[in-house]
């Protein structure tokens, strides 16, 4: 980078300088030859009734300046003062604008010269009015620039490489800090966060992106070690269930109920296989695969199978649902997020469980209501997460996981709805579960 930006600074300086001193020169030709035509206006005033002054004037804008007028054959008829005798040094053949230099001009006239020549008509006469200057100042000029330009571009160079590398490496100082940060962290201790410079500058945006970042990782990575540790405890429980029941047989083989022993094992057995399925849905869930195929799904044909393919309860459903209801998305992933709402409510519902379902601009909403005892208003949000329970519902007996409305949820967000729980009008709880509306 600090060569790239030297070279380019460089060169930048150098081609300014270049076009500057262009600029300068060409001036400098412009006003030579301004003074020259206007010499040769001087020249041709002088010429009065044809008969022109011995020696010719000398210019009154440049004292060095010199002069022949010729005749149309190329012979001199007037010269200034250091041409005088002198044959023609320059020559302007017909039907051209560019003055010719003759062998007589050298050792009179000099290499580097200026020449204006100008046909004009004196006193009925054609002539021809030739003035030269020299330009050994110009010339002077432009090797004066191109000396110190070979003096002063690797001084440019050096100074712009140390000016590039400073700045650069000012600029470039957080990031080092931040890589630095960044290697000494690592996956055992995600809690630590890059130094921000606090400037609102690129630098200053990638240390707070990076720092979000790791705040992500860190919350994953919490969220996992949790879902491992939970989960192992809950694989843990019915498995030693089942051996503890297998161990008391085998102790008394003789005396055991096996067919109680058998029972309990396979409801344990039971448990543990749903308990397996349901880690496996999250782990979906966490992949994003839950939505499955974007098939037109009628809500209203889900709901009622999932109400329909319930085991018996003790307390009432009712089915209050519009018609022409349909979303987008996975049909038994939908149907397994609404049995696992309306089973819960099943669970703490006194006598009754109302679902409703109807249209809501762009959106389905549907409502399960029962009339339990109703969830806390600091609790509503924590049971979505995963193993939760709450006091209530804390028996291992009822087989529940705490994994039902995590699940639930993660198949909303799948199908870009929402499920929130607010407190049911005259008691209990109300969830609502917000899904896009297919027309």
């Amino acid at each position: 980078m600090t060569i790239v930006a030297s070279v380019v600074i460089t060169a930048a300086v150098v081609l300014g300088f270049l076009v500057l001193a262009e600029l300068q020169i060409d001036t400098g030709r412009n006003t030579v030859d301004s003074q020259l035509r206007t010499y040769v206006t001087q020249i041709e005033q002088s010429g009065h009734n044809g008969r022109w002054p011995a020696p010719l004037p000398a210019s009154a804008l440049d004292a060095s300046a010199t002069a022949q007028v010729l005749d149309a054959s190329g012979h001199v008829l007037a010269a200034s003062r250091t041409l005088a005798g002198m044959p023609a040094v320059y020559l302007l053949h017909a039907g051209t604008t560019q003055a010719v230099r003759q062998k007589a001009a050298d050792g009179v006239v000099p290499s580097e010269v200026q020449v204006v020549a100008t046909r004009t008509t004196v006193a009925g006469r054609p002539v021809v009015i030739i003035a030269a200057t020299s330009t050994s100042l110009l010339h002077q000029l432009t090797t004066e620039i191109a000396a110190r330009l070979l003096f002063t571009v690797p001084i440019a160079l050096i100074l712009a490489g140390l000016a590039v590398w400073l700045i650069v490496g000012r600029a470039l100082r957080p990031v080092e800090h931040i890589r630095r940060a960044v290697t000494e962290i690592t996956s055992a201790d995600l809690s630590r966060r890059v130094p921000e410079p606090g400037t609102p500058d690129e630098i200053g945006h990638l240390a707070h992106t990076m720092n979000d970042m790791l705040e992500r990782l860190d919350d994953a990575a919490r969220q996992q070690r949790r879902f491992v540790a939970d989960a192992s405890h809950e694989l843990r429980t019915p498995l030693a269930a089942i051996r503890t029941t297998l161990d008391v047989g085998l102790a008394y083989p003789d005396r055991a109920p096996w067919p109680v022993i058998a029972e309990r094992a396979v409801q344990q057995s039971a448990r543990l296989e749903e308990l397996i399925n349901q880690l496996l849905l999250l782990a979906k869930a966490d992949e994003r695969q839950l939505a499955g195929q974007a098939d037109e799904v009628d809500l209203a044909a889900v709901l009622r199978d999932t109400v329909a393919q319930l085991p018996e309860h003790r307390a009432e459903i009712d089915l209050r649902i519009a018609a022409n209801l349909t979303t987008t998305g996975d049909a038994a992933n939908l149907g397994r997020l609404f049995r696992n709402i309306i089973d819960n409510a099943l669970r703490y519902a006194a006598s009754r469980v109302v679902v409703s379902a109807a249209a809501d601009g762009e959106a389905v909403k549907v409502q399960i209501d029962d009339d339990g005892p109703g969830i806390p208003a600091a609790d509503r949000a924590r049971v979505f997460d995963r193993f939760v329970r709450l006091d209530s519902s804390r028996e291992r007996g009822t087989g529940t996981t705490g994994l039902g409305l995590a699940i639930a949820r993660e198949i909303a967000v799948a199908h870009h709805g929402d499920i929130t729980l607010l407190e049911r009008p005259g008691g209990g709880t109300r969830a609502v579960v917000t899904l896009p509306l297919r027309r």
